[in-house]
């Protein structure tokens, strides 16, 4: 079985990138115009995988359309570059709303209580979901503006390569020898950064990633792709960390594909 498929992912890699697809990536994707031309060719394999693989549906009106589900596709295969990968394996569906969208949710306030009420998201996935939904219009904006240090694929997309072991931890699968310093950086960088967050001072990392260590993984992983010479300068072993699981290094890229 695992065969068969490695077999089908490699004629789906090799079948030539359709043209209006590659206009596509190339007006939407900025990371895509920064990356030297073997790994454009691996992304575009990449692309072609999980847009026959992953099911899109279009939400609150939405129609798809291929610029949308290349977009999203294309941002996505940037985490999987230069890695074994089995293409998000608990993701089955990708819901897209044409804008934020509005959802009713129970969260905690604090000391064993809960409140109900609406919430406002551009994205949202979990493990028990085997769906990741997001807002377009964040989509295209984080797609075509890097250097912001927001990416909603990236941040979403995340979550799912911390999903792949089952345990939501902020910890992705990683090679054995890699888990030990792993901890060793990211334990500490995410207490400095909750106690940053407690005392209101001011971070490079989104304070959203004090939440829990699921959402470090993820803001770290926007902030590894998009502001990549900060992060290294400031906070060094964290980039080498996330360099040596995404084995790329953003920092060197050209500044304007």
């Amino acid at each position: 079985m695992l065969g068969f498929k490695h077999r089908r992912r490699e004629r789906i890699r090799s079948t030539p990138f359709p043209a209006a697809w590659q206009r596509i990536v190339e007006r939407n994707v900025a990371v895509y115009r920064r990356l030297p031309p073997e790994d454009q060719r691996e992304l575009l394999g990449h692309v072609q995988v999980l847009l026959a693989e992953k099911d899109f549906e279009g939400c609150g009106g939405l129609e798809l359309t291929d610029e949308i589900r290349v977009t999203i596709a294309a941002e996505a295969a940037v985490l999987l570059l230069h890695r074994e990968t089995d293409y998000y394996p608990e993701l089955r569906s990708i819901l897209v709303y044409p804008t934020a969208y509005v959802v009713s949710d129970e969260r905690p306030v604090g000391a064993g209580m809960w409140t109900d009420g609406d919430e406002v998201r551009l994205g949202h996935t979990a493990p028990t979901l085997g769906a990741l939904v997001i807002a377009w219009d964040d989509v295209l904006r984080g797609a075509r503006m890097m250097d912001d240090g927001s990416n909603v694929v990236f941040h979403e997309f995340a979550h799912q390569l911390d999903f792949e072991d089952r345990v939501v931890d902020g910890t992705p699968l990683l090679e054995p020898r890699q888990y030990a310093s792993w901890a060793r950086v990211l334990n500490p960088e995410y207490d400095a950064l909750r106690r940053a967050a407690s005392d209101a001072q001011p971070t490079l990392i989104d304070q959203y990633g004090a939440t829990n260590p699921a959402e470090f993984f993820a803001v770290l992983t926007e902030l590894f792709f998009e502001r990549p010479t900060e992060l290294r300068e400031r906070h060094p072993a964290l980039y080498d960390e996330l360099r040596g699981f995404y084995r790329q290094d953003p920092a060197t890229w050209p500044a304007n594909g």
